[in-house]
């Protein structure tokens, strides 16, 4: 099978629902959107959490805390066992090497390696951090780890 050969299961596929074409459909007459006001009108909406002019719930209650989701600090991760699986002709492994090989998405600076997996060959790898194992795996195969 091939991609253009590929086609929908019977019934998955549905006419478009035509509002506003007579009384004899079923949505006619205002089509589906009630009676007058701001609602019935194109483009007319509120706002999510408005609540028609009263004080609205997240005014309401208390702000508190502080979260550090916007100030984290966010690492691209490989196994050792990745590492093992490039080329015999690399010696030296970096993120623009693991970038280019696709282990991690190009351009990432922070690289964590961990220790899943077995490494048989000396590589020299840089990277932000390495796990207790994955530091072990790679000096016990005679490569190093240089945090960069």
């Amino acid at each position: 099978m091939k991609l253009h050969e590929l086609k929908n299961v019977q019934g998955a596929v549905h006419r478009r629902k035509r509002v506003g074409c007579g009384e004899g459909g079923g949505h006619g007459k205002t089509s589906g959107r009630g009676g007058k006001g701001q609602t019935a009108r194109s483009g007319g909406s509120v706002r999510p959490g408005f609540e028609g002019g009263q004080m609205p719930l997240y005014r309401k209650l208390p702000h508190r805390g502080f979260s550090n989701y916007e100030f984290r600090t966010t690492y691209a991760v490989v196994n050792v066992g990745d590492l093992a699986r490039l080329d015999a002709a690399i010696t030296e492994v970096n993120p623009t090497v693991l970038g280019q090989h696709g282990l991690i998405r190009p351009g990432s600076a922070l690289v964590k390696v961990l220790g899943d997996g077995e490494l048989t060959r000396a590589l020299q790898i840089t990277a932000a951090k390495f796990s207790a194992s994955a530091k072990a795996k790679i000096e016990k195969a005679g490569g190093q780890a240089i945090i960069a």
